[in-house]
């Protein structure tokens, strides 16, 4: 990755939590993370990048023999998680990942969550980046 063609956007203000996902090929997820799901990209170093998108925060890391792993990591990764993650348009992510054909695991839809007696409703849609992690774009 040639940070010449790429621009850096300074962070703000950090986010309480933020997860680093170990990746099989960080040039690779960069583009889909930046071009297909508008992430903003903050700064990289050597096999790391800091990413953003409104007021989410996300590190990826590629796989290297002294990563913090607990245990063999085989595709896909991240099984047993989904990361919700509210965006200000999600309907502008998911036309582009379909203009895009990349694949969508759960359609874009309306999903009514319940808190006790009271209904939220949110826009969401399922989709895996290139290692398989499970993201749930709404708004």
């Amino acid at each position: 990755m040639s940070d010449q063609n790429v621009s850096h956007v300074p962070v703000e203000e950090w986010a309480a939590l933020v997860p680093e996902l170990m990746v099989s090929d960080l040039a690779r997820s960069l583009d889909v993370y930046t071009r297909l799901f508008g992430f903003t990209l903050n700064y990289t170093r050597p096999g790391f990048a800091y990413l953003s998108l409104g007021r989410l925060q996300w590190m990826l890391e590629q796989v290297h023999d002294k990563a913090w792993m607990t245990g063999p990591l085989t595709p896909p990764y991240g099984r047993g998680i989904n990361f919700q993650m509210q965006v200000p348009d999600v309907r502008a992510i998911y036309d582009r990942l379909l203009a895009e054909k990349y694949p969508i695991f759960v359609p874009l839809g309306t999903t009514v969550y319940l808190e006790g007696e009271t209904e939220h409703r949110q826009h969401e849609f399922l989709v895996q980046d290139p290692d398989g992690y499970l993201l749930r774009f709404t708004d």
